[in-house]
């Protein structure tokens, strides 16, 4: 309990002491008119002098005129990260790439569809009884084995295992084992504060639980959760068995839910995390510790 006051402490003295703080550039709920909701999700993070965009939403457009209402220049980044690669959280890069060509990008490996990547060196397997031109590439090693990307100019950096990309800044890499998303990899960024870990979900592929086991090797306490926790179609015991963990197994000091997180979720979290539940609707500029 202690800990979780002096989160909300740091919190609302955050704007006096730094500019550490996020900016919820694209979802589909908030209170700013100048902004328009959409399906999908972004945030933009400033921390410790670094300026990082977790995820780019559904529509280049739409980013565009959130990014601009918000008066945040997308073409000073120090890098961005795509949580996975579908496409509500990936299509704004469409619009990066016509302001900040060459800003890093980091994606999970196997974003194929998307942003391109390797195929995997099995899909040769060679069986030497076929005549050539029954065989891959005449049974030659290919001079090229990538499916293409979407922006074939943009500067994709694959993310295997968790990665720290700058000191006290990682990417957590998990994989999700569910229907529909199974084998699919997934990014999540983690700020490692002395209060523990800030965490960003792009949809919780994997099951928010699997990712913060993931982050805990890291640093054991998670602090505070943003993003989508894709509970939006979970059974409701399912949705309050999950606020529960949350608050008493997880101990996380704060969440900020947003996106396919689901409005029983929204509420449920609420419940439990009472004033520790931080609003994030698109638009709002939350300042962290």
């Amino acid at each position: 309990m202690l800990r979780r006051l002096l989160l909300l402490v740091l919190i609302s003295i955050a704007p006096l002491v730094s500019q550490n703080r996020v900016t919820i550039l694209y979802d589909a709920f908030g209170k700013d008119a100048a902004m328009k909701q959409d399906w999908g999700y972004s945030a933009f993070i400033e921390y410790n002098g670094k300026r990082i965009l977790f995820d780019t939403g559904n529509d280049p457009a739409v980013l565009e005129q959130n990014a601009k209402a918000a008066k945040v220049d997308l073409s000073r980044l120090d890098f961005v990260v795509i949580s996975h690669r579908h496409t509500d959280h990936s299509m704004g890069i469409g619009y990066l790439m016509k302001v900040n060509p060459t800003v890093k990008i980091y994606v999970p490996e196997r974003g194929a569809n998307i942003v391109g990547g390797p195929i995997p060196d099995q899909y040769l397997r060679r069986d030497p009884s076929l005549p050539p031109e029954m065989q891959y590439y005449g049974g030659g090693k290919p001079e090229r084995f990538t499916v293409s990307s979407a922006w074939p100019q943009a500067h994709f950096e694959l993310i295997t295992e968790n990665t720290e990309v700058l000191p006290g800044i990682w990417i957590v890499s998990t994989t999700s084992d569910n229907p529909g998303t199974k084998e699919m990899r997934e990014n999540t960024l983690a700020l490692k504060t002395d209060h523990g870990l800030i965490l960003f979900d792009g949809c919780s592929h994997a099951g928010v639980e699997n990712i913060l086991k993931a982050a805990s090797k890291i640093d054991p306490h998670i602090s505070l959760l943003f993003g989508g926790m894709h509970m939006v179609v979970a059974p409701i015991p399912e949705v309050d068995l999950l606020a529960k963990s949350l608050h008493d197994q997880w101990k996380l000091d704060g969440v900020a839910p947003g996106h396919c997180t689901g409005e029983p979720e929204f509420a449920a979290l609420r419940r439990e995390f009472k004033d520790h539940y931080v609003y994030a609707g698109l638009g709002t500029v939350i300042p962290i510790p």
